[in-house]
């Protein structure tokens, strides 16, 4: 059984419970990003279950690893990954000997990427691959997408893993997703330089719609958007290349969303 690791990044600490005072949404412009959020999602989600003690919680972070495997099986993912860490480095590196930039920060900015590049290009095949030569993991696998397929009579030996001492469950689940640590901290870094990218501004939507032409001569990636949840409002996000359209829709006394017919001001972000 691998001994217990640093299996995520520091950026994925586990959420925190304070009430908060705007929701957030993220709406990714294709698909590389959109994969990269539902990474990032599986990844945080792995983060909060882990430290648990229930058998129960044990069982849905190997369901997660197994979802991570899955999204992280696409073939060009990996290669996606290290052309936008490359890309990144070469950007910054372009700032070298810029007064106006605080060099030390830079370098260690530059440090980080060039370390994720070499975590993730030395890592052979694709991410999690060396857990398809687990067995007893893939058996396990082969059984979580079929309702109740993971039952003590179908698989006795996982029934007496979950019966293990908290702590051992814990150990083991770090040692195998440590595999998966150079594909999590790379996704953290690119993810946090494109949001750092958008400038919020405040916007009005009238009678719940509003539209935004985007800038010509710029490829956005990611739209970020910020609403008062007191407002009790759902946002409906489409956009392309050439323009961006919100709807905030609100639950009715139906169960279902109707566009909301009142004015009601939010906070968005475009992150190239």
């Amino acid at each position: 059984m691998p001994s217990i690791g640093s299996p995520m990044p520091s950026g994925y600490d586990r959420p925190r419970t304070e009430v908060q005072s705007v929701i957030l949404y993220e709406y990714p412009f294709n698909e590389r990003v959109r994969t990269y959020l539902r990474l990032e999602h599986l990844f945080r989600r792995l983060v909060e279950l882990m430290p648990r003690e229930h058998a129960v919680d044990h069982h849905f972070a190997l369901v997660t690893l197994f979802e991570i495997m899955d999204v992280a099986a696409r073939a060009d993912l990996k290669s996606d990954v290290l052309k936008d860490l490359e890309r990144h480095k070469s950007q910054l590196a372009g700032y070298r000997e810029n007064p106006a930039i605080d060099q030390r920060v830079l370098e260690d900015v530059i440090g980080q990427l060039e370390q994720c590049f070499t975590a993730l290009h030395e890592q052979p095949g694709k991410a999690g691959q060396p857990l398809t030569e687990n067995d007893w993991l893939m058996s396990l696998r082969s059984r979580v997408s079929i309702p109740g397929g993971t039952c003590g009579f179908d698989l006795p030996a996982y029934y007496a893993w979950q019966h293990e001492p908290a702590d051992v469950r814990r150990q083991a689940i770090a040692g195998w997703s440590t595999t998966l640590a150079p594909l999590a901290e790379s996704i953290q870094h690119l993810l946090k330089m494109l949001r750092d990218s958008g400038a919020p501004q405040k916007v009005m939507a009238l009678a719940g719609q509003f539209q935004q032409n985007l800038p010509q001569g710029r490829t956005y990636n990611l739209m970020r958007l910020r609403i008062d949840p007191t407002l009790g409002l759902v946002p409906e996000i489409s956009g392309n290349r050439l323009m961006v359209s919100v709807r905030l829709m609100r639950l009715g006394e139906d169960a279902k969303l109707h566009q909301a017919s009142d004015d009601a001001a939010f906070e968005v972000a475009l992150c190239a």
